[in-house]
């Protein structure tokens, strides 16, 4: 259905009807979310039974590498982890009931502590209250009048000022409510009748639901766990059937990382639960085992779980022992354990990061606590690092890993892009400080920073930026290149090769190389006629940003033993060359970002060029589109007439630098 245009308005100017996607995608969420609330009965079982195969997964590949076969292996690591529920329920049971037992002895304590803390605040409250009084009285404050003994004063809350009969009787007067003349009622309680079906009902529902959901969780996990390979080929189908190497390594490489995080999560957690029961142990708080098996369940609840898991002893503390030695014990338990577990042990295990940001792991554990209650809560963590993992291996599924994943959200190079477009120099720096921890300045350069200014270019050249801003741009680029001025064009020595892959690392950053640098040249090596100043001259293109890219490559050549200057596009006009300054130039290099197809003004620079320089100088042509048709079509580069063609600082660099190791006879002749 196409869309009036109503009368007197530019077609081009009336805005196309919205799509109804943003509709379809608000609907299938809140269906979906629907299906989790009223469906939680089933899938809570189904998804603790795919977690727990997670789990189990690594068992299961032990058992069959040691040749017991595939039903074997599952059953007897099903039984294994049948077995370790049941002890622990039993131990948990165990200790529950003596701590039932033992809780009055606990009671004296308990009410002793109170009545200090209650005389405590008291006294601190009339303490205040009398300083404030005599505050009150230096100020100048009058008194409150005393009551007379006689009765209350005229004017007085309780009368209102007002004569006896109109006083309200309900206020010590001798008038009774109504009410309270009502002759009561008398209630007589019948006891129900209680059926056979009724009693079963109230007593074995408690005792069957669990048994059931229990009996549902390790049926399908056995199931998921003997047809693994079955469930990756439909999960294939559904998410990525036309490009099946890729979607089939992406979900088998998912479902390793997501075994080990949760085996490893796992080990780290119950270790963590050990340590705190023999920390209150040997402190002398009663039933540590519970505690710490408490502790290692509720740890696996982000960020609080040891906070909560913390409360219940130090409470038990203060009720045992008289005075506050072994609550504060406690306390400093709980806080040095998860201080030294979160900050050394987790990030030596787990990688710097798990893969969440700390807000999506807030709102995903309210919201499955919100669907699922308590075990969902539990549970949040588990589920959003499996959405995050098909985020990041799934294309259809990327906007899982951009909405709850820790990586930012923008390429390195998008970031590089906003950061100079918001004039934000100490931001961009930030940045590239970040990324020159594990790469070399040239590839930072031809990797991030020029393909940022040509996505500054094009908006240029479609008329997007203005030229104020641009002027920003250039300056805000100059801050940059003046603050990296500092780094070296050598790989840093603690340099990981693959640390691209880990959480934190800047979104797409594995797409950067790691490239080889060039090799420095030492001013005594180079021929007499490049030992000048500036034997390199640097020609900026026409476009308004090809400045910036002739500065890094200034930048560049002055870290590998070569000077150079720069000259702007109006210099080497028709109407300005001539007094272009070419007394130690030795070779020249121009830059451009975007020439736009046929080159044809470039083409006229090279004549103007050549006329004007002494000959044997080489030129230089740094297009650093490497998709540009003078980079790959020999006849637009015959016609233009350059000595070299390069599409990144790096082999400008190397070009140079070849340049004054093999043709000292000309340098000199032409000098």
């Amino acid at each position: 259905m196409s869309q009036a245009v109503p009368a007197g308005a530019d077609p081009e100017l009336v805005p196309p009807p919205a799509e109804p996607d943003a509709s379809r995608s608000m609907t299938f969420f809140v269906m979906v979310v629907a299906t989790l609330y009223f469906g939680r009965e089933v899938l809570v079982p189904v998804t603790l039974a795919l977690l727990l195969s997670f789990l189990l997964a690594p068992l299961v590949g032990l058992l069959r590498r040691l040749h017991l076969g595939r039903v074997p292996s599952v059953l007897l690591a099903v039984i294994f982890a049948i077995g370790v529920m049941v002890v622990l329920g039993g131990v948990i049971g165990s200790q529950i009931g003596q701590l039932a037992r033992n809780l009055p002895q606990y009671s004296t304590t308990i009410e002793k502590k109170v009545n200090s803390v209650r005389q405590y605040t008291v006294h601190e409250l009339r303490r205040i209250s009398n300083v404030m009084g005599r505050q009150g009285t230096k100020s100048g404050a009058a008194p409150a009048p005393a009551a007379p003994a006689g009765g209350t004063p005229a004017g007085s809350p309780q009368t209102n000022g007002l004569p006896g009969a109109l006083q309200n009787p309900f206020i010590g007067g001798s008038q009774t409510h109504p009410a309270a003349t009502t002759t009561p009622k008398q209630v007589e309680v019948v006891q129900a009748s209680s059926s056979p079906l009724s009693m079963i009902r109230k007593y074995l529902t408690p005792i069957l639901s669990p048994l059931a959901t229990f009996g549902i969780v390790f049926v399908v996990a056995i199931f998921a766990l003997l047809q693994k390979e079955d469930l990756r080929d439909r999960m294939i189908r559904l998410v990525g059937s036309s490009d099946l190497h890729r979607t089939t390594v992406a979900i088998d490489d998912g479902a390793r990382r997501l075994s080990r995080y949760f085996l490893t999560q796992l080990c780290v957690n119950s270790s963590f639960g050990c340590v705190i029961g023999l920390g209150l142990f040997f402190i002398g708080v009663p039933n540590p085992v519970l505690f710490g098996i408490f502790t290692a369940l509720l740890r696996f609840v982000p960020y609080v779980g040891s906070l909560l898991s913390a409360l219940l002893p130090m409470a038990l503390a203060a009720a045992v022992s008289p005075g506050w030695a072994m609550v504060i014990e406690t306390a400093a338990l709980y806080l040095v354990l998860e201080g030294v577990t979160g900050n050394f042990i987790e990030p030596m295990v787990y990688g710097h990061s798990t893969g969440l940001s700390p807000f999506s792991v807030i709102v995903a554990a309210i919201f499955w606590s919100w669907l699922w209650g308590p075990i969902g809560l539990i549970l949040s963590t588990p589920l959003t690092l499996c959405l995050v993992v098909l985020g990041r291996h799934v294309k259809r599924l990327e906007f899982l890993d951009v909405l709850l994943g820790d990586r930012p959200a923008l390429t390195p190079v998008e970031s590089f892009y906003q950061r100079i477009l918001a004039g934000d120099a100490d931001e961009a720096q930030d940045h590239a400080e970040l990324l020159l921890k594990d790469r070399p300045l040239s590839t930072y350069y031809d990797e991030v920073a020029l393909k940022g200014l040509q996505l500054a270019a094009n908006d240029a050249e479609r008329g997007v930026l203005k030229r104020d801003q641009l002027t920003l741009i250039r300056n805000t680029v100059n801050f940059l290149i003046e603050g990296l001025d500092r780094y070296n064009d050598t790989p840093p020595a603690n340099a990981k090769p693959d640390s691209s892959h880990e959480a934190n690392a800047p979104r797409d950053g594995r797409a950067l190389p790691h490239n080889p640098v060039p090799d420095a040249a030492k001013p005594e090596t180079l021929p007499p006629a490049w030992q000048t100043e500036a034997p390199v001259l640097c020609v900026a293109g026409r476009g308004p940003l090809d400045e910036a890219a002739s500065a890094m490559l200034v930048q560049l050549l002055e870290k590998h033993g070569i000077g150079a200057r720069i000259t702007s596009y109006q210099s080497v006009s028709r109407e300005s060359i001539g007094s272009l300054d070419i007394e130690e130039v030795r070779m020249v290099c121009v830059s451009y970002l975007d020439i736009s197809g046929s080159p044809a003004h470039l083409r006229y620079l090279m004549q103007r060029l050549r006329r004007r320089l002494p000959a044997g100088i080489p030129i230089l042509v740094g297009l650093w589109p490497a998709e540009d048709a003078a980079l790959r079509d020999e006849r637009v580069r015959a016609v233009v007439g350059a000595d070299y063609f390069t599409s990144s600082l790096r082999e400008a660099v190397d070009a140079c630098l070849k340049a004054a190791r093999e043709t000292p006879q000309k340098a000199v002749i032409a000098a």
